[in-house]
């Protein structure tokens, strides 16, 4: 599958560690399509040179961080956003919604 940006999203859900969530591959085509989605490119923790994107997915009911290869836009990981990057995205989100109001 190929999301807005490119995207392809694998078919199987992805689990980093015991307890955490699964997530979907529909789930991170819609987080990375988010229109208030933060782009950090390159991911400043990547040694590979990937891309972090956070963004919302409403299916999910959560924010995602999905790190994606900027050479076939594929997914290689996601988790469900947590600490800075979550409250990045949710300020980036509010001063969006201040300047649209």
């Amino acid at each position: 599958m190929v999301g807005r940006r490119g995207c392809r999203a694998h078919s199987q859900s992805v689990r980093r560690y015991p307890g955490a969530e699964d997530i979907e591959p529909d789930w991170t085509l819609e987080a990375t399509a988010d229109r208030h989605r933060v782009v950090r490119d390159p991911d400043p923790s990547s040694r590979a040179g990937y891309i972090r994107i956070i963004g919302y997915s409403s299916v999910a009911g959560f924010v995602l961080t999905v790190i994606v290869d900027p050479e076939d836009w594929s997914g290689v990981t996601a988790w469900k956003t947590r600490g800075a990057d979550l409250r990045d995205y949710l300020e980036g989100k509010e001063a969006a919604n201040d300047r649209h109001h």
